[in-house]
């Protein structure tokens, strides 16, 4: 096979930068870069911009951050873009990427259904050459780009499970990233697998419309309620006259989000100082009582337990079968509240209320397998299923990356590079892959922050560097190794301090078979996260090689 170095195709396209990813971050550097005047593109695979947005179309698919805060800070976006709702779902996104897009006018400096499959750098010209196919056609072009910015988010490859007998079944069966567009439930047979935040979105959603729903659950969420408020023009223009505030407060959160964590010590409050800023919380719904509530939640696993208490008591009486409420809100903690994520609802517990809708908990029942007509479990009982839905998340923070055939210059891919771990500078950039940068990456704040925020922040960070570069007359830029070691120091110093690795979630890559357990999202906060990256940046980009 010929080497992409070696490939005598013509070049399609000779660009400064390179943009892979059609979301918040994708879509941002893009403009900026535009703007600033470099020659760059953006490839997508999908046939719109939106990221998880375009792919997700599954039902009841929804934002859990409110809307004020889930958008570009752009005044030429939101002076004119009306929500609908504070937790708008999946089409109002999909329509909101299609109005920025319109807006900035990017259409011409993106190609859609266009999937990078390959690249390789030569260090001759301190160029990425990409190989990349289009989706519609099939054929395959190279391109050549000085930098290579893959702003993959942490949803870009499914997670599909290994389970013995799936081709064998006759119904359809799908990942909730895949689900046809239209597909109509009513009336069917349905199984369900999986109770993350795509499960619950999905089993609330279509519970009152199928004949049946089994749900497979492994592990418990801990939901939180929403509440969605309707939002008309009046409202929006109300909101429009707090927006150039709120953004600058949203960049220093620790999550940037439109609320903060409560930085007082919890040790200094009675409890009913504890107990009734938890009510306060829990009131306003969303996330405020996770990523808006007591900082010392996810440093101290005695109040974590107690958050646990507080909402296993608020919840757990929407359930009517004492049995079925211990499955879904069990006495003691399956894991420490906080360590996973909590998905928003509004009523999925009341769906296993209905007749229909059946509980199999594959801890004491396990899928044995699938067979032509639905599954079988361990006990030996056979379900049918007209659908079999796959609500089993991503291969998150690193899939997208090593899905794609990138060869760094020793000689190794993404995927062999962490094959014992992963290793970054920053969450910025990994060595022995020069001029590729990530925002929104792995060991960033990625999962534990605003999308919107990360994509902005972050990517100044990226596009300050690359015009530091090109004042400078520099063509490479690389992590060092040492650079690595010390960010990997200071990484698990914080990590050790918190909750996270008492829980085997995906934030911790525990989801992943064959993967090793590690925290990929960074626990420090986007405040010092920033600050790290401020300091080498002042220091001549300390951590960098700069050539």
């Amino acid at each position: 096979m010929v080497s992409l170095l070696e490939d005598t195709r013509p070049v399609t396209e000779e660009l400064d930068v390179l943009v892979v990813g059609g979301g918040f971050a994708g879509v941002y550097a893009l403009e900026r870069l535009r703007a600033l005047g470099f020659t760059v593109k953006l490839y997508e695979a999908g046939s719109e911009a939106g990221g998880v947005w375009h792919w997700n179309q599954y039902p009841g698919a929804r934002v859990d951050t409110e809307a004020t805060a889930y958008q570009f800070s752009d005044e030429r976006i939101w002076k004119e873009w009306d929500w609908s709702e504070m937790f708008p779902g999946q089409e109002e996104l999909q329509e909101y990427f299609r109005f920025v897009v319109d807006k900035l006018e990017l259409g011409p400096e993106i190609s859609y259904s266009t999937r990078v499959v390959a690249a390789r750098f030569d260090t001759s010209h301190d160029q990425w050459v990409v190989e990349s196919r289009n989706e519609n056609t099939g054929e395959t072009f190279l391109t050549r780009a000085r930098f290579f910015l893959p702003m993959l988010g942490t949803g870009s490859k499914k997670l599909i499970p290994n389970i013995a007998g799936r081709d064998t079944f006759k119904g359809n069966i799908f990942h909730t990233a895949e689900w046809p567009k239209g597909y109509d439930m009513r009336g069917k047979r349905v199984a369900v697998i999986g109770t993350g935040a795509s499960g619950v979105q999905v089993i609330q959603s279509i519970a009152p419309q199928v004949e049946s729903m089994t749900v497979f659950q492994r592990t418990p969420s801990m939901t939180l309620p929403m509440y969605s408020a309707k939002l008309d023009r009046a409202a929006n223009d109300e909101l429009r006259k707090s927006y150039p505030k709120f953004f600058e407060f949203r960049n220093q959160t620790f999550g940037g989000l439109a609320y903060d964590l409560v930085y007082k010590p919890t040790a200094e409050m009675t409890d009913e100082e504890f107990t009734e800023g938890l009510e306060k919380l829990y009131a306003e719904g969303g996330l405020q009582i996770w990523l808006g509530g007591y900082a010392d939640l996810f440093f101290d696993v005695e109040v974590s337990n107690r958050i646990y208490r507080f909402w296993r008591d608020k919840t757990r009486g929407r359930i009517k079968d004492p049995v079925l409420a211990e499955k879904l809100v069990p006495t003691e903690p399956p894991y420490p509240f906080g360590s996973k994520r909590c998905p928003l609802e509004y009523t999925y517990y009341e769906a296993f209320n209905q007749d229909n809708v059946e509980l199999v908990d594959v801890n004491d029942n396990r899928i044995d397998h699938i067979y032509e007509n639905g599954i079988v479990t361990a006990d030996g009982v056979e379900r049918e299923f007209d659908v079999i839905v796959l609500a089993t998340g991503f291969d998150s923070f690193t899939g997208g990356l090593c899905d794609i055939d990138i060869v760094g210059t020793n000689g190794e891919t993404f995927g062999e590079t962490y094959a014992n771990g992963v290793h970054t500078f920053l969450g910025r950039a990994t060595s022995g892959f020069p001029n590729i940068l990530f925002v929104y990456g792995p060991q960033s704040p990625s999962a534990f922050c605003n999308g919107p925020t990360c994509a902005e922040l972050e990517g100044d960070w990226v596009i300050d560097c690359l015009v530091s570069m090109r004042e400078r007359d520099l063509t490479r830029i690389e992590a060092t190794p040492e650079g690595e070691k010390e960010w990997q120091q200071h990484f698990e110093e914080v990590t050790a301090a918190t909750i996270f690795p008492l829980a085997d979630s995906w934030y911790m890559n525990a989801n992943v078979p064959g993967k090793k357990r590690e925290l990929l999202a960074y626990p420090g906060g986007l405040a010092q996260y920033l600050k790290k990256n401020q300091e080498s940046a002042e220091n001549g980009y300390a951590g960098f090689v700069r050539t």
